[in-house]
């Protein structure tokens, strides 16, 4: 029976450690990384998942989508349409790209309550996708509650990279802000060594930069997680605690070998 105990209880404890490795990202996953003359269409699929062990969740329609060029906001709630993600309720968009440049899209979701974490969680997600070659406006902060603005120019990278980035917060740089990693690891190609490896975990320094090096190719997220300084009531009418994410999603390469030379 003591046997049995201990068993059970080193089941639980591992139970324990693998719910709490699984976080939540808030994504926006372009079909291609970057835009050519070839591929001018960006097919972007939108959802709130656990990336590393593709685990969805539904996600209702965002409060706002949206795209920014030069400065200027196109707003594309319009251009959302239903679709399963990860087996669960998710978005795709269609974006016809017609002249060069770098644009920001965005999601702004509504409050998401989860009770086993007894707390909302609102992902301002991003994803930052250059078209035809052009590559100004790159690390251009958008305003948003709380976002990631990139140190290293967030695509044109390889495995290996360094990605680097500032945790902003009412457009302020947030001291120490945690940021946790994971990488979307579609079709299950990589294998956590263990459920501590499922989610990355950085602190930032005292200007809120963080730094992480990328191992392998993919899409990567970065979500820099803080508390509003609201609450909101949940099913019950309670008033809980607001769990606000920057999230922003970078690709990175792999290096394509060329034929040796005859």
């Amino acid at each position: 029976m003591k046997l049995l105990n201990t068993t059970l209880l080193s089941v639980i404890l591992l139970f324990t450690i693998i719910q709490s490795a699984q976080a939540h990202f808030g994504m926006i996953i372009p079909a291609e990384p970057v835009v050519t003359p070839e591929k001018r269409t960006i097919q972007l699929k939108i959802s709130f998942s656990h990336p590393f062990e593709e685990t969805g969740m539904d996600l209702m329609k965002p409060e706002q989508f949206y795209v920014v060029k030069d400065r200027e906001k196109t707003d594309l709630t319009t251009n959302l349409h239903e679709a399963r993600i990860m087996d669960h309720l998710g978005w795709q968009a269609a974006f016809p790209v017609k002249r060069p440049g770098v644009y920001h899209f965005v999601m702004e979701p509504f409050p998401y309550w989860e009770p086993t974490e007894d707390i909302f969680i609102v992902h301002y997600t991003k994803v930052i996708i250059p078209a035809f070659g052009s590559e100004d406006g790159w690390d251009q902060p958008l305003g948003l509650a709380t976002e990631i603005v990139p140190l290293l120019r967030p695509f044109g990278n390889y495995a290996g990279n360094t990605f680097t980035g500032q945790v902003l917060l009412a457009d302020k740089p947030v001291p120490g802000a945690g940021v946790e990693v994971e990488l979307y690891n579609q079709n299950q190609q990589v294998k956590a060594a263990s459920p501590y490896h499922i989610t990355q975990v950085i602190k930032a320094d005292s200007t809120g930069v963080f730094s992480f090096t990328c191992p392998v190719s993919g899409w990567w997220g970065f979500s820099a997680l803080n508390i509003a300084d609201y609450t909101l009531k949940n099913p019950e009418g309670e008033e809980k605690k607001v769990e606000l994410g920057a999230v922003l999603w970078t690709y990175m390469d792999s290096y394509v070998s060329q034929p040796a030379s005859p």
